[in-house]
């Protein structure tokens, strides 16, 4: 048996970071990936999607995929190479119960650290992190074996451009999908079970995006359901319902490791696998990233690492998860931070909304990307509580709140911060003012 001081299985953005973090910290880690190293992110998720969405054509942007992906894969590579690790390219599987203190049937196995198996070699650690991310998630439609459905990764790999693409699901990776597409020129359709696409962002905001992409040609079909794809009259269809976490192979009954309904491993605050009551299964075992199914972004994932190590370490950190900006890249893009309006009025929470619009924006005006709007949300004392917007650099803006709510601002303090002019960022400051 091999022994070390960490072993992380997965080198997505949580298993990587995880795994240079503390090997700079002087820990020994043994890395696992049966896969590319940079996890679905990199290889097929928001880094080749960003290559579609920054190109003119379909042509174009399989080719800056086939060379951006490479590049970004072997600087992860060469992260993974730091003396403190080991990059094992294989699965691994859990071989025991682990320290499950909490589980009346696990008790035999108390005090024993968690063993793993890759191959023919068992490893054993004083810790593990599991950073295996998450896969498509399908629906059980019937004729799902329809060779003209794939999921997001089946689309990247086309080869030819559809002329006609069905799109079930309107959430983020739905509506990427649907904006490249029709610039690229094919012609788009986006089936969606609930009345309005991407849940996560604020309603009005939402409207107001899908209704420009309808504008501009995108057919959306709202408060529907498909219930037989040879219903479907298109020459590829795109299944895009979601993620799930990826735990298939992994054992981890027999480290004692519960799993929500959804699949999701359970964890606490810090990380640690919990049991289904809440209580720490195994202070030696943590789950980042899409595969504890809490914020599956792979920023989020990242900063999961990154607290997951400090618990290893004893050392304490601030990061706030509460606070965590994500980003839908349409064009124009849309992102977010903190609750949307209608969550607030749920929550019976009191606030002040205040709007800004890209069209009084001298800068948005220059560039001639004057569809946009930023709602910003405050409480009644003026303390940032969250913004939703679109419009060209979205995101950028929306990271600003994000910075702005991490230190508690409030508009005042907001109004008095000098922005650059000309920019987009002036479109934050009038909402303040």
């Amino acid at each position: 048996m091999k022994e070390t001081d960490l072993i992380v299985i997965g080198a997505g953005p949580g298993g990587y970071r995880a795994a240079e973090y503390a090997a700079k910290q002087g820990l020994k880690v043994v890395v696992f990936e049966g896969d590319n190293v940079g996890g679905t992110c990199l290889n097929v998720g928001c880094i080749p999607t960003k290559t579609y969405v920054h190109s003119a054509t379909f042509d174009e942007a399989r080719e800056r995929m086939s060379s951006v992906v490479p590049q970004l894969r072997a600087g992860v590579e060469a992260i993974l190479s730091h003396p403190n690790i080991t990059l094992i390219r294989e699965k691994a599987s859990f071989e025991n119960h682990g320290d499950c203190s909490c589980c009346a049937e696990h008790a035999a196995h108390r005090g024993t650290a968690p063993v793993v198996r890759a191959g023919e070699e068992v490893y054993t650690a004083d810790n593990i992190i599991i950073a295996t991310g998450s896969e498509t998630k399908w629906l059980p439609i019937a004729g799902c074996d329809d060779p003209r459905v794939v999921d997001s990764t089946g689309i990247l790999n086309l080869e030819t451009l559809p002329k006609r693409l069905c799109i079930i699901g309107a959430g983020v990776i739905g509506m990427e999908f649907a904006s490249v597409f029709h610039r690229f020129g094919s012609e788009v359709m986006v089936i969606e079970y609930l009345k309005e696409c991407l849940p996560a962002l604020d309603s009005d905001i939402a409207k107001r995006l899908r209704k420009l992409l309808e504008k501009r040609g995108i057919t959306f079909k709202m408060k529907t359901a498909v219930e037989n794809i040879a219903d479907i009259d298109a020459d590829l269809i795109l299944m895009a319902t979601g993620r799930k976490p990826r735990t298939e192979g992994l054992n981890l009954a027999a480290a004692g490791i519960t799993q929500a309904p959804n699949g999701a491993i359970l964890v606490d605050d810090n990380y640690h696998c919990v049991c289904s009551d809440g209580i720490v299964a195994s202070g030696t075992v943590y789950a980042i990233g899409d595969v504890n199914g809490r914020q599956m972004l792979a920023h989020a994932a990242e900063m999961q690492a990154v607290r997951a190590v400090n618990q290893i370490l004893g050392k304490t950190d601030g990061i706030r998860f509460d606070i965590m900006p994500a980003a839908i890249f349409t064009e124009p893009e849309a992102a977010c931070v903190g609750p949307t309006e209608d969550q607030l009025k749920e929550q019976g929470i009191d606030y002040i909304c205040k709007k800004s619009f890209w069209r009084a924006n001298g800068k948005a005006l220059a560039m001639g990307e004057t569809e946009g709007m930023l709602k910003l949300f405050a409480s009644p004392e003026g303390l940032i509580l969250g913004c939703h917007a679109y419009g060209a650099h979205a995101a950028d803006i929306v990271q600003e709140v994000s910075v702005l709510m991490c230190k508690q601002t409030t508009l005042h303090e907001l109004a008095d911060m000098v922005h650059i002019h000309p920019t987009l960022s002036e479109i934050l400051k009038n909402a303040a003012d």
